[in-house]
């Protein structure tokens, strides 16, 4: 019943949010009113067992977000010890010269117990912890604490530019990258509060040395003044009470400082806690371990030496290290077990006397794989779930954000091991063809100039696949600092889902055939069913309908509004067949979609335009039946693409996207011109531009430029 009672009293105190008055409460009650010996005793317990638990939960925590709330804890903490001092010192030297037990059994016990009953001991053990705690734990955690703070907020633009990438990639949804960005923030508030709160445990450690020497000062003027007490007996009485006070208050300040320091110092990004880390990385080396051993035995056999101590140590140290080296053979034995199956497809030889059971059929014609992936063998557990890979999660990512993008189901990606593809390579194949491959480092991570860097990377210099950017292979350490450089930092399961994001966005009109357009008039039908009754076959044909949506996925326009293209090819299909009529038609329709998705919502579109003359040039050679473009002056046609190359690039340096604005006749021609030399400029025509937007126009390619 009791306990019953007191866990409600607690659950009320947490709901009515009064732990923070409480808490002040206290405080004052500590500085203001004189308190018995018994009620210190409860306090200076408590304080012990508060800073313990605070080192504890430090030590299991896996990262420093898990306790967030630390900085504002260690505030709390040296304010309630400091108050506890100001308490204990009243009773001290209110009380002191009635005996030790007069102060409260706590302090009593920790000066005569701890120390033996000898102030000089006393003092010397207390100058020692001083030592400890003010020039080595507290000096050294604020020294990593302000380092640490700075470089977080270094690395805010990287792991920023990080998130964005992974989210254009389709690696990451939304709710994740703003999960991932609030992380961010939140990490960077941390270490800045961190950064300010040593500064806490660093003044109380000060206020430790000053509170001794005012207690033990004023302990010898009030025992010699006002109790008639002789000088040696006041200062065995009173520093000896002084001492156990100020021993009770630098245990839990050293913890405090302890965890402050772990906080700090450990080394961010990874998984495990601090204790993990330790013995996976200290303990885990049974080279390190039998040397040590091999030393210690040495010293165990001079003559002279505890022999017995040394011998001890360096059996124990040999029987571990045996121990270590012989489960991770176990272990390596079981890996290569549960790894062999996924090495590779092999097949059983039958016996040459077995008959075959079995013709072929059409079955064992395997037809190829629309989107492909092959990986070596030490990429495996990229792509296997039961090792940990993400890479599969991150590819379903990819698919669905381009899906919602493009308009249409993208097909599933065929994952496959190949012993034939060296052991770090990946290709990525369209149709059974190879179109992008690469070799990683799965161990690694790369490290991508963006174009603006602050420094140089240690590490094996390579080429994003994706886009072709500088990059480097570094080590997972150095992540931090990378993003501290301004390089965006990204695994190798990210740079194979990138890889492949970007393939699959550039040859989407490639995946699309007529079963997928087929699956796209069925879900029209349930919400425009007269539309499509009325569309296929009956104005244009199925065949028709799939190559205008080709083309609009060649030209990076997304057919996501399927019935405004419907709509537009009921209107124009009665009046022609010809599917670059058509799709210049669709593109009209289209054209806030398509202006929404190159620049946005900006009312001001800032444009490319053609000299008068060369688009009328064009307009002519092209009237003439040539639409191919052969009769253009090939020296016209070189003069005008290097115009369009540098308009493109100083666009691009200004920081807006480079838009060509021609007439609706020349624009297929045109964008076919320029789709895979200047990839980054986009075609349009007078007309796909909405009435809403204004024309700003920033170059003009002439036949002369």
């Amino acid at each position: 019943m009791d306990l019953t009672r007191l866990k409600s009293g607690f659950q009320f105190i947490t709901e009515a949010k009064l732990g923070a008055p409480i808490t002040i409460i206290m405080m004052l009650t500590l500085i203001i009113i004189p308190l018995p010996a018994f009620i210190l005793d409860l306090f200076f317990t408590f304080n012990i067992a508060f800073s313990l638990i605070i080192l504890l939960v430090v030590l299991y925590s896996v990262k420093p977000l898990e306790f967030a709330s630390f900085p504002s804890v260690i505030l709390i903490a040296t304010l309630f010890r400091l108050a506890l001092n100001v308490a204990s010192t009243r009773i001290v030297l209110l009380e002191g010269h009635n005996g030790g037990a007069a102060a409260g059994k706590v302090i009593e016990a920790f000066g005569e117990f701890v120390i033996g009953g000898n102030f000089a001991v006393g003092l010397v053990v207390f100058g020692i912890l001083m030592v400890i705690n003010f020039a080595v734990v507290t000096k050294g955690a604020g020294r990593i604490a302000e380092v640490g703070a700075r470089f977080t907020l270094d690395a805010m633009p990287g792991k920023q530019m990080a998130i964005d990438a992974d989210l254009n990639a389709g690696v990451i949804s939304q709710d994740e990258a703003r999960d991932r960005r609030a992380e961010v923030s939140a990490e960077s508030d941390f270490y800045g509060s961190m950064d300010g709160a040593s500064k806490f445990v660093r003044g109380d450690a000060i206020a430790g040395m000053i509170i001794l020497a005012v207690n033990i000062l004023g302990g010898l003027i009030i025992g010699v003044g006002q109790h008639d007490m002789s000088f040696a007996d006041a200062g065995e009485v009173y520093v000896l009470l002084t001492i156990g006070d100020g021993l009770v208050a630098q245990i839990p300040s050293l913890l405090l400082s302890t965890a402050a320091a772990m906080v700090v110092s450990r080394v961010r990004g990874s998984d495990a806690t601090v204790g993990s880390q330790i013995s996976n990385q200290v303990l885990s080396n049974p080279m390190a371990l039998n040397i040590t051993a091999g030393v210690m035995l040495a010293l165990g056999l001079i003559p002279g030496m505890p022999n017995f101590v040394f011998l001890l140590i360096a059996s124990a140290l040999a029987g571990y290290a045996y121990w270590i080296r012989k489960s991770s053979k176990e272990a390596s034995l079981e890996l290569e077990a549960s790894q062999n199956p996924a090495a590779g497809t092999t097949l059983d030889a039958a016996p040459l006397d077995m008959p075959e059971t079995k013709e072929l059929s059409w079955d064992d014609v395997m037809p190829v794989d629309v989107i492909g992936l092959e990986v070596g063998y030490r990429l495996i557990p990229l792509v296997d779930k039961n090792q940990g890979g993400q890479l599969m999660t991150r590819i379903k990512g990819v698919r669905k954000k381009l899906s919602q993008e493009l308009g249409f189901l993208i097909p599933s990606v065929h994952i496959r091991d190949n012993l034939d593809l060296s052991p770090s390579h990946y290709s990525i194949s369209l149709m059974g063809v190879t179109i992008g491959e690469s070799d990683i480092m799965p161990d690694k991570e790369m490290a991508i100039n963006p174009g603006q860097v602050f420094g140089t990377l240690d590490g094996i210099e390579c080429q994003d696949p994706a886009f072709g950017l500088e990059a480097v292979w570094i080590d997972a350490n150095q992540r931090d600092y990378a993003q501290t450089l301004g390089y965006t930092v990204v695994d190798a399961g990210t740079v194979i889902a990138t890889h492949l994001s970007h393939i699959l966005q550039t040859h989407a009109y490639e995946m699309l055939g007529y079963e997928e357009a087929q699956k796209l008039l069925d879900n029209l039908s349930q919400s425009a069913p007269k539309l499509v009754e009325g569309l296929v076959p009956d104005i244009v044909s199925l065949g028709i309908f799939v190559k205008i949506l080709q083309n609009l996925l060649q030209e990076r326009v997304s057919i996501r509004d399927i019935r405004g293209i419907a709509e537009t090819l009921a209107e124009f299909g009665a009046k022609s067949q010809d599917t670059d009529i058509l799709t210049s038609a669709v593109r009209v329709s289209l054209g806030r979609l398509i202006i929404q998705e190159i620049s946005g919502i900006e009312k001001e579109v800032s444009v490319i335009t053609l000299d008068q003359e060369l688009e009328q040039l064009l307009h002519k050679t092209l009237q003439t039946g040539s639409e191919s473009g052969a009769g253009l002056e090939p020296g016209l046609a070189e003069q005008m693409h290097k115009s369009l190359e540098d308009s493109t690039e100083k666009m691009e340096v200004e920081g807006l996207v480079a838009i060509l604005l021609v007439s609706s006749f020349v624009r297929p021609w045109l964008a076919r011109f320029v789709r895979h030399s200047i990839p980054e400029l986009h075609v349009l025509a007078y007309t796909e531009i909405p009435e809403d937007r204004n024309i700003k126009v920033v170059s003009t390619v002439g036949q002369q430029a």
